[in-house]
């Protein structure tokens, strides 16, 4: 055979030793480390051999770019591992945080309040329900406070607020209600065990309802309390404040002495602060948080005052706090939250509370206000002073702001609801009518009979499809009519035109099937709708806010008053 010739192909000489050239090739080694051997063909080559030669000269000039080609396609399959491995990376964590939260049903009672009508821009209102448990029933809640006896033990709510943030997200309203404030509690049942907890029929502590079935019953109470619609809970025990208080970092407080809470019969949290500012976190937060003996008289109120100050520090903190924008920093509290957290079902999600948190940072801290349920004492408990917690709950219900700074918008607001509408009503013995009984009240019991005697006056007047419903009462505060579409509407305001109530009570809801009267509290007695408690003016109502109790958001002036024997 002639040099440089092996069955009438080019003589190559090989980049890597012992590595025949179509292998290294295959495996994207560097073609040009291959060669002609000198002299060219093979001597005496035949024409096959020859064509194959010219072939392989012509695919010489193509190798570097085929070489191009392939590394490309390798860089962009390795960039693709990598992307998809990140990603599948992220949706591992973004469940793994998910399987953190502890979820439950919403509410737990057997009747709820309907959603209000959405505004003219179709936002409604967020009632969220911030629930504080003393649950002892771990290691570590134990160690941050309480007695073993408490091991075992059904946990209290013993810190409850309503957050609610108007339906246009300019402003935010935070009540507290005292933990030993007394109220029938509704019927309850068990998630879990199918357990059912029956309706009180004497008044008992707020802070028991948690032990009936969860925190879905103390929503319940809520909603029976106060007419008001709560779309979600968020609960959280010591443990769980102390781990976010410790990712959120330090939030400033202010006593005006220096202050111990801890007195000789060992009552007390524990918390122990130089008079004027400081910066809590962690257990020192917790203490914070659970101090009752050692703020002005001792008392909750007292405790919710001191809540409302670091709630209030909190969220400008968390505003100014450059820091959060860190994702290590803000992957800890996603932790942290996430853990610590008990969500009703409609938060079962990251995504959902990432979307909820967008929604609550809206209100500058200017027009957030934060107060107590308007109260009196009976004996060592509380009860809601009727007319003015009454008053309190019919604002955040008609979606008015504490700060009284949007009146004159909801004045134009009730002004169009009075219009009558273009939707013609059907004859009256044709309009389906339901009456319910919501003359219950906080405090007070259901007027008996009343679904059945204004039913019967309705049907008196031509409305002959009218009946009454024999379910348990609720609590409505005015007298509503609601209807479920657009279509029903004239139906609705011509019942009202018959009874004497405003059209401004006459509202649009998804949560009724039909035409549905509720005789609220301000109608006890008769068949006549009394238009001498038609309304409260909205200012009245605002004077119902104890001052003494209520913060404003902004406000980082204000300190703790210590109560005497607790200095040190």
């Amino acid at each position: 055979m002639g040099r440089g010739t092996v069955r009438g192909e080019r003589t190559r000489r090989p980049a890597g030793r012992g590595e025949p050239p179509d292998q290294a090739s295959d495996l994207g080694w560097d073609d040009s480390l291959y060669e002609e051997a000198p002299g060219g063909d093979a001597p005496g080559g035949d024409a096959d051999s020859r064509g194959r030669t010219t072939r392989s000269r012509q695919r010489a000039g193509v190798r570097p770019r085929r070489r191009r080609r392939r590394i490309l396609r390798w860089t962009a399959s390795i960039l693709a591992f990598l992307i998809i491995g990140t990603a599948g990376a992220g949706y591992l964590y973004y469940r793994h945080l998910n399987g953190n939260l502890d979820t439950g049903k919403l509410n737990l009672g057997e009747h709820k309040v309907p959603e209000p009508t959405p505004n003219a821009a179709g936002q409604r209102p967020l009632n969220i329900l911030l629930i504080g448990s003393d649950s002892r029933n771990t290691k570590e809640n134990l160690k941050l406070g309480g007695h073993k006896q408490s091991v075992g033990s059904a946990p209290l709510a013993d810190v409850q607020m309503l957050l609610h943030l108007s339906a246009d997200r300019s402003n935010m309203s935070v009540v507290s209600m005292p933990r030993d404030t007394l109220t029938r509690l509704p019927q309850c049942t068990d998630p879990k065990t199918g357990k059912v907890y029956e309706a009180t029929v004497s008044r008992q502590m707020v802070n028991t309802s948690l032990a009936r079935g969860g925190a879905g019953c103390t929503v319940a109470t809520w909603e029976q309390m106060t007419g008001i619609h709560i779309d979600h809970y968020m609960m959280v025990d010591f443990s769980g404040v102390v781990s976010m208080a410790d990712a959120i970092g330090g939030v400033p407080v202010c006593v005006n002495a220096n202050v111990y809470s801890r007195n000789s019969s060992g009552e007390g949290s524990g918390l122990k602060l130089k008079k004027g500012t400081t910066s809590v976190k962690g257990e020192q937060a917790l203490q914070w948080l659970r101090t009752r003996h050692g703020f002005e008289d001792g008392s909750d109120i007292a405790r919710a005052k001191a809540q409302h100050m670091y709630m209030s520090s909190m969220v400008r903190e968390l505003r100014e706090n450059a820091t959060f924008s860190h994702p290590g920093k803000l992957r800890t509290l996603a932790e942290k939250a996430t853990d610590a957290l008990g969500v009703d079902d409609g938060l079962d999600t990251v995504k959902k509370l990432y979307d909820l948190s967008n929604e609550l940072k809206r209100p500058a801290p200017k027009r957030i206000t934060m107060t107590t349920m308007p109260f009196v004492y009976e004996g060592a408990r509380v009860a809601p002073k009727a007319k003015d917690a009454g008053a309190l709950w019919r604002l955040l219900r008609d979606d008015i702001a504490l700060d009284g700074r949007d009146k004159d918008t909801k004045s134009d607001k009730e002004k169009a609801k009075d219009e009558k509408s273009d939707d013609p009503a059907a004859a009256d013995d044709k309009i389906a009518v339901q009456v319910r009984n919501g003359t219950r009240t906080a405090t007070t019991p259901a007027a008996p009979g009343r679904a059945a005697q204004v039913a019967q006056a309705l049907t008196a007047d031509g409305f002959t499809q009218a009946v009454p419903d024999q379910a348990q009462s609720l609590v409505e505060d005015k007298t509503v009519i609601r209807y479920p579409s657009a279509d029903l509407e004239g139906d609705a305001q011509a019942v009202a035109k018959s009874l004497g109530i405003p059209l401004s009570s006459v509202q649009e809801s998804t949560e009724v099937s039909g035409v549905t009267l509720i005789v609220g509290a301000d109608w006890k007695t008769g068949t006549a709708y009394p238009k001498s408690t038609e309304s409260t003016d909205d200012e009245d109502a605002s004077k119902a806010l104890d001052k003494e109790q209520t913060q404003n958001g902004a406000d980082d002036s204000t300190c703790m008053k210590v109560e005497q024997g607790y200095t040190w």
